[in-house]
């Protein structure tokens, strides 16, 4: 099911009881539950709308909310946000939930409550017998795997709807700078919208004007130069970078992480997944995955692995000593080219 689909449902009141949203898109999050919302008018809110978090609160909470009938009204409306118990992730049990209760409710849940089941993850645990029945009756809305294409449709779209042009070639571009964050897209619009609003034109000049590069494509453009052993440049780089005020251990942590995703990437490409099938094995964002798979074709296992385990030992000296974090990523990346050449 999709955001129209749903607008859709809601303009004809034929609403379904329990919707559960999958994803992290936080952009399209919201504007569904801007429409969930509208379903119960301005007077009736206070007493048919109540949203609940459960990594704070208990599901029985929301479930006999659910459960009592409209007040003065048609529908009541639950907002059941963060159900990290649909998921593989055991870390968050501070709340001892009553998911039997949850699970009579999905089971038969009330004509006259919309449950939205909210859960910004990448994917469920399909083990459990919550999720097998939420999969019998809710409607699922998916945004888990909105891949580059259909950010790139949805972001022309809207700025052509505002009046505005773009080229291609620089829509592109645009995408690239946010990483194919349909989210951060969004955020970033607003500006670009003011910024060009004489010729109603968005340029490239105004993309690299007003859209910071993410630290997660500072961390890429490292990735390249430490892999072609241009050592100058990317210390020349990681010096910008805390010039910026990026933390050592955060720029750390992104390239130990994204040296791993490459070489997780290279091991499924030669098992024969394909880009869609290695992003949902992953769990990570599918435009990621697609730049790890074009950048995989440059580098091979041995170079991968070399620096990935020269920057697990720079994290442990970044924790461990009080040298300066410069010199440190210099004598990793003078390591690293040595053992190359040798």
């Amino acid at each position: 099911m999709n955001v129209n689909e749903v607008k859709q449902d809601i303009k004809n009141n034929k609403l379904k009881p329990i919707y559960l949203i999958l994803g992290q898109e936080e952009y399209l999050i919201e504007q569904l539950k801007k429409e969930f919302y509208k379903i119960i008018p301005d007077e009736e809110k206070t007493m048919n709308f109540a949203s609940y978090d459960m990594e704070s609160q208990n599901v029985a909470v929301a479930v006999e909310d659910a459960a009592s009938f409209p007040f003065f009204g048609e529908k009541r409306l639950v907002f059941v946000t963060n159900p990290y118990f649909l998921t593989g992730d055991n870390t968050k049990n501070s709340v001892d939930h009553d998911l039997d209760s949850f699970l009579e409710y999905v089971s038969h849940p009330v004509d006259s409550t919309v449950m939205v089941i909210i859960a910004p993850y990448n994917k469920l645990d399909a083990r459990k017998k919550i999720t097998k029945e939420l999969k019998k009756t809710a409607e699922f809305i998916d945004f888990s795997q909105i891949d580059e294409k259909a950010v790139t449709t949805y972001v022309s779209n809207f700025i052509q709807n505002a009046g505005y042009k773009i080229e291609n070639a620089t829509l592109q571009s645009f995408i690239e700078r946010v990483s194919g964050d349909l989210s951060k897209a969004m955020n970033e619009i607003p500006k670009l919208l003011l910024y060009c609003q004489n010729d109603k034109v968005i340029t490239i000049d105004a993309i690299n004007s007003l859209v910071a590069k993410s630290l997660d494509q500072n961390v890429f453009d490292l990735i390249n130069l430490v892999m072609k052993k241009n050592s100058k440049e990317a210390i020349d780089l990681y010096r910008n970078l805390l010039l910026e005020d990026q933390e050592p251990l955060q720029i750390n942590g992104a390239l130990v992480s994204q040296f791993s995703l490459l070489i997780q990437v290279m091991g499924l490409a030669n098992k024969g997944y394909s880009q869609g099938n290695i992003a949902t094995k992953l769990g990570v964002h599918p435009y990621r995955a697609k730049l790890a798979m074009q950048n995989i074709r440059k580098y091979n296992f041995k170079s991968l692995s070399d620096a990935y385990l020269g920057l697990v030992d720079l994290e442990t000296k970044l924790k461990s000593t009080q040298e300066s974090p410069e010199l440190l990523f210099q004598m990793f990346t003078l390591k690293f080219v040595d053992n190359q050449i040798n």
